[in-house]
């Protein structure tokens, strides 16, 4: 099945019957027989989508744009998630290294600098776009909630971006507490030592999911 048939219409009726039913939202994308990826930045919670997508499928390559400024307890939950779950990590780096950066240009821009849309692409923007022409996807998981910001408040669990690729959300809908619980419950590690430089601010879009 290629994206071009998955019409207005089919969309609704996956989001009306799977758009809270994360493993069948898996299932059903997984099912397309399409190349597919996972994106992580190992924030608070991310073992769940992981733990989801490769429950069904364990090889699906899991993509992390690693900026250079993650804590120490990210990069070490990061193996330890990876190597629990024998996860298809791929990573993906800045062109210059964080020391080369800050060397040339200093501290990492306020977001009210107008260097921080250069720096934001640099350490993310650009390491996706290299991983979406490196693995050639056409369906995309992402840990993305409802209740991160305005903008994803107003998304579909599954949407269909204009390059085609199909944007699935399984945790759209779910809490906090849902997140808690089901780590639990799977014996997930996690991780709340996360910041995220190209942010600055929980409820602001890095421009991940704006460009894509």
């Amino acid at each position: 099945m290629s994206t071009t048939t998955l019409t207005p219409e089919e969309l609704a009726r996956v989001n009306a019957e799977l758009g809270k039913d994360a493993v069948g939202l898996v299932r059903w994308a997984l099912s397309l027989g399409q190349a597919s990826i996972v994106t992580t930045n190992f924030r608070p919670f991310e073992a769940v989508i992981l733990h989801l997508v490769s429950q069904v499928r364990p090889d699906v390559p899991v993509v992390w744009m690693d900026n250079g400024y993650n804590t120490e307890a990210t990069y070490r939950f990061a193996d330890e998630v990876t190597r629990q779950l024998q996860l298809n990590l791929q990573i993906y780096l800045p062109r210059r290294s964080r020391a080369h950066r800050e060397a040339v240009e200093g501290a990492t821009p306020a977001l009210d600098d107008p260097r921080h849309a250069a720096f934001t692409e640099e350490v993310k923007l650009e390491p996706f776009s290299r991983a979406l022409r490196e693995t050639q996807p056409r369906v995309w998981f992402t840990a993305l909630r409802a209740t991160d910001t305005a903008v994803r408040a107003q998304m579909e669990p599954v949407s269909l971006n204009p390059d085609g690729l199909i944007k699935v959300a399984p945790l759209l809908h779910w809490s906090s507490k849902d997140l808690y619980d089901y780590c639990e419950k799977h014996g997930l590690p996690n991780n709340f030592d996360y910041v995220d430089p190209t942010k600055g601010e929980d409820n602001r879009e890095c421009g991940l999911h704006i460009a894509h």
